[in-house]
């Protein structure tokens, strides 16, 4: 079983900077693709960027492609996403989300395990 636990989200201005981040336990960490999400108001859940367990690969929409990076450490079991030029629409509340096993890393329902998610508004 993993525990995801998101921290790090806020409120800033358009054009500012965030960096979420996300802390496991339980299982293997490094053997876990690791992804993040976002869910507006009324909207249904996006994917936003993943990547393997080795950090060799990634994977981002094309809405946040440029501005975003996401980024882990294995040492500390923790799985970032660096978040600049934020937009007010990049305003959600942001999932972490893990999976031993992938096949399409943007859908949402390859995931095994999920965090609680954290608050993340642009203003403008």
């Amino acid at each position: 079983q993993v525990q995801l636990v998101e921290s790090g989200g806020g409120l800033v201005q358009a054009g500012g900077s965030l960096r979420p981040s996300c802390a496991a336990s339980g299982g293997t960490f490094r053997r876990n693709f690791m992804g993040w999400f976002r869910q507006a108001p009324g909207k249904e859940r996006e994917f936003v960027a993943a990547i393997s367990g080795s950090g060799a690969n990634t994977y981002y929409a094309d809405s946040v492609k440029g501005r975003f990076t996401i980024s882990r450490d294995n040492a500390k079991n923790t799985v970032y996403l660096q978040m600049n030029s934020l937009k007010p629409e990049d305003t959600a509340v942001y999932f972490c989300a893990a999976t031993v096993s992938v096949r399409v890393p943007n859908n949402a329902y390859d995931y095994d395990y999920w965090g609680q998610g954290t608050q993340v508004t642009v203003s403008s």
